[in-house]
This record gives C-alpha cells, sequence and structure tokens, in this order.
C-alpha cells in the first residue's frame, strides 16, 4: 500500500490544484498531427459524438479528481479562445512557487491564441493567490523555436532540473534560456518512436516520461544514444528516484503520460487514463501504488484524436 504523509519537501513537487479546461470545440487537428504522431485521423465517429464523447470523457475525469479532494479549477474557453487542442493547457503556460508564470512558444499557429491572459486573474482571484513575475518566451516564435510547456519540459521541481526530449517542439536554445532564467540544470536526450518505417523524434517529453516525488516513469529504449540514457539515470539515482520502466507498447497507450497530485488528506494520487492503467503490468502497479492511489479515467476520443492524455489535460498550479 502507498506511503501518505506528505511533507513540505514533496509539496515543491506536486500540487493539490490544477487547472483544466473544457474540450469545447475538440476535435482532430491536422496542424499539431504534423509531428505528433499519437493522433489518429482515422474516424469511426462523426464531429458531434467526437465533441460529446470529449465532453463526457472530461466531466468524469473532473469528477474523479473532485471526488478524492483534488482542488480542480474548469475554465470553459470563450469563443475567440476556442480550439481543437485547448484541452491541454499544460502546454502553453507554468506557475511557479515563487510567483513567476511562463508564457511558453507553440509549434502550431492555430494553438497561440489558446492563451487567454484572463485566466490568470481568475485563477489568482479563486485561488486567492498573486503572481509577481512574468517570464515570456512566445517572442521565439518568430524564429520557429518552441518549447511547449510541461509537455516538453519534465520539471523536477525540488531539485531544479529540468528533463527534455529534444525535437520540432523542444528547442536546446530555449531550454538553456529557461535554464539561464529559471535557475534549473537541463538534461536533455533524444527519445525516438518508429513511424511509417522511419525513426522520429517523439513530440514531447511528457508522453514518455512522468516524475513524481519519489519515482520516474520513463520509456528507456526510446532513447538509443547510450550516454545520453546514462546521464538521465544518473541524475534519477542521484535525486532519488526510483525507476519504473515502461515498453514502447506501453508509451503508445500513454503509460508514460502521468501526474502525481494531492488529493483529500494529503494523500498522494497518480493520474492516468484507463488505457495507461490497462498496458502496466502488475509489478508496474505494484511499484507505482508505494507511491500513491491510482486513479484512472477513460479518455480514449481525447487520446485518439487529441494525441494527449491525463497528464497532458492538467496545468500544475503552484502558488
Amino acid at each position: 500500500m502507498f506511503h501518505s504523509s506528505i511533507n513540505k519537501r514533496v509539496m515543491s513537487q506536486i500540487t493539490n490544484s490544477i487547472l483544466m479546461i473544457k474540450p469545447t470545440g475538440f476535435t482532430y487537428n491536422a496542424e499539431t498531427a504534423e509531428n505528433n504522431h499519437f493522433q489518429n485521423p482515422i474516424s469511426t465517429q462523426n464531429q458531434k459524438q467526437i465533441s460529446e464523447n470529449a465532453l463526457r470523457e472530461f466531466d468524469n475525469m473532473v469528477y474523479k479528481l473532485d471526488s478524492k479532494g483534488v482542488n480542480v479549477t474548469v475554465i470553459d474557453p470563450k469563443e475567440n479562445y476556442l480550439n481543437p487542442d485547448a484541452v491541454f493547457p499544460n502546454n502553453w503556460f507554468s506557475l511557479h512557487k515563487d510567483g513567476t508564470k511562463i508564457l511558453y512558444p507553440m509549434f502550431a499557429k492555430s494553438r497561440r491564441k489558446e492563451r487567454d491572459l484572463e485566466i490568470f486573474k481568475i485563477l489568482e482571484k479563486n485561488l486567492n493567490f498573486k503572481i509577481k513575475t512574468t517570464v515570456d518566451f512566445t517572442i521565439y516564435e518568430q524564429e520557429n523555436l518552441y518549447l511547449e510547456g510541461t509537455g516538453s519540459m519534465i520539471l523536477d521541481r525540488e531539485n531544479k532540473i529540468a528533463y527534455a526530449a529534444l525535437s520540432e517542439r523542444t528547442s536546446k536554445k530555449i531550454l538553456v534560456d529557461f535554464g539561464k532564467k529559471m535557475n534549473y540544470n537541463i538534461v536533455y536526450f533524444n527519445a525516438l518512436h518508429t513511424v511509417n518505417n522511419i525513426q522520429s523524434p517523439i513530440y514531447h517529453t511528457n508522453v514518455m516520461m512522468c516524475l513524481g516525488d519519489r519515482f520516474s516513469v520513463v520509456c528507456l529504449e526510446t532513447i538509443y544514444d547510450q550516454l545520453e540514457k546514462v546521464k538521465l539515470l544518473n541524475s534519477l539515482e542521484e535525486t532519488n528516484k526510483e525507476i519504473i520502466e515502461i515498453a514502447i507498447p506501453q508509451m503508445n497507450n500513454f503509460a508514460g503520460n502521468m501526474l502525481q497530485v494531492i488529493g483529500a488528506n494529503n494523500s498522494p494520487i497518480i493520474v492516468m487514463s484507463q488505457s495507461a492503467f490497462d498496458s502496466l503490468n502488475k509489478n508496474q502497479l505494484k511499484k507505482l501504488e508505494k507511491f500513491g492511489e491510482i486513479l484512472f479515467s477513460n479518455l480514449s476520443t481525447i487520446e485518439n484524436y487529441g494525441g494527449g492524455s491525463a497528464r497532458c489535460m492538467m496545468a500544475e498550479l503552484f502558488y
């Protein structure tokens, strides 16, 4: 069984508060599918069915999180901010305990309109905090360089380390800038998967890796460079993370796309999709259960057409 004691150190890494954006206007986005090979354009449903199913999946997940005592702020996007991928807000901003908010440059032009800055006023009011500083990396869009928030980076907030798989959406140049501005060490590597018999970069780090307070789920077989793999493993071991390895078929079922949060009575919860849960074996589940209660929810429509899963849907609120 898992340990339920959460101390101050742990709360620097995981949070009780998250933001989720309703998938109003959700559909398959051909622009993001250019390098997100987790999206599937083949539809057995019409647009109305896709929208209804995505909303149902979203509402069910919010209900489950809420019932476990997770503080979920739900925003229904205004019409001019509607976008097929708005349900994945963790890509365009992050909040940090020192009062910093960061805005990130996005690969898909259609996704840039998701940046509704009014959301921060709602969060400040509802959660009673003040954003002190804004770090804006969106200017890099002019150079066609991108860094898509906690999709591109897995943040070890306690030890100030950002893990990142380089891709068209995760620029080394911006990673270095992030490291300087936020005083983070950067551990970058190349993570590849085979698409149509060609090896391609995995579009976001958070589909092949997750970091909790004392564990990391990672698909090591996607990292072919042995030096990069050793560097990653050494960093995880030096920061006392138990490594739970997943295989590529499990990653393809979004088993890397999970997030540890805090529920009622300061108890840790590990959130993932039904497909991720179903792909894990008993040994992996037993290891995960040491670090929190597992909460899973069916997200098959959002995964299939959006190419993202549970972790992508939750923007952590640190303040």
